[in-house]
Order: structure tokens, then C-alpha cells, then sequence
């Protein structure tokens, strides 16, 4: 049985403080066709659908379709504050190969 993604604290936190539940917003995490290696990733604000796998947490909201669902069986969702950028990020087990920049993958 695949397990759903987890989201960690960083990231609620990171929601909590632009405020996205306070606009009825969710932190959407989708995977689409795409992309340098096959896949990407899209992470937006986004209300959340009916069907959507929703994680809770922190009093904020991470909603995941259910297309995208089997392929981030497993992976965590983080916030990332570095250098390069703060950014919401995805350690996905189930990723075979990605490439440079980050936001694209192979299974």
C-alpha cells in the first residue's frame, strides 16, 4: 500500500505565515507531464477541490489531486530557506533521475 506525502512542520509554518488558510487558500502539489526528465513539479496556492487529498496541519491546508497522487506516494513536502532562494521543495523516494534544475524528474 502506498503511503500518502507528508508535510512537514517548516512547511505549514511557511503557510501559516503568508497567511494562505486566512484567503481560503491551500498549498497545492501537483505532477504533471513535462519538463527536462518527463515530469515536474507545479506548487501553487489553490483552493482546495472536492476529490484532493487534503493535509492538514498547523491550521493550514496541502491538497494533493488524485493524478498526482501515486506518483508522490511516500515524498515529503519542505520548506527550504537557503541562499539560492526559500522555496517549497519535495524529496520524492520514488524519483529515478532529475536533472539541474530541480523542478523536473524521471520515474
Amino acid at each position: 500500500m502506498q503511503l500518502p506525502p507528508k508535510v512537514t512542520e517548516r512547511a505549514f509554518a511557511r503557510l501559516a505565515e503568508i497567511g494562505a488558510s486566512d484567503q481560503g487558500q491551500a498549498l497545492r502539489v501537483a505532477v504533471e507531464g513535462g519538463g527536462c526528465s518527463g515530469f515536474q513539479y507545479e506548487i501553487k496556492l489553490d483552493a482546495p477541490e472536492d476529490d484532493d487529498l487534503v493535509l492538514e496541519g498547523q491550521g493550514q491546508k496541502v491538497v494533493v489531486d488524485q493524478v498526482s497522487l501515486p506518483f508522490l506516494a511516500d515524498a515529503v513536502i519542505d520548506f527550504s530557506d537557503e541562499l539560492i532562494g526559500a522555496r517549497f521543495v519535495i524529496e520524492n523516494p520514488n524519483v529515478a533521475s532529475s536533472c539541474g534544475c530541480g523542478t523536473s524528474f524521471s520515474m
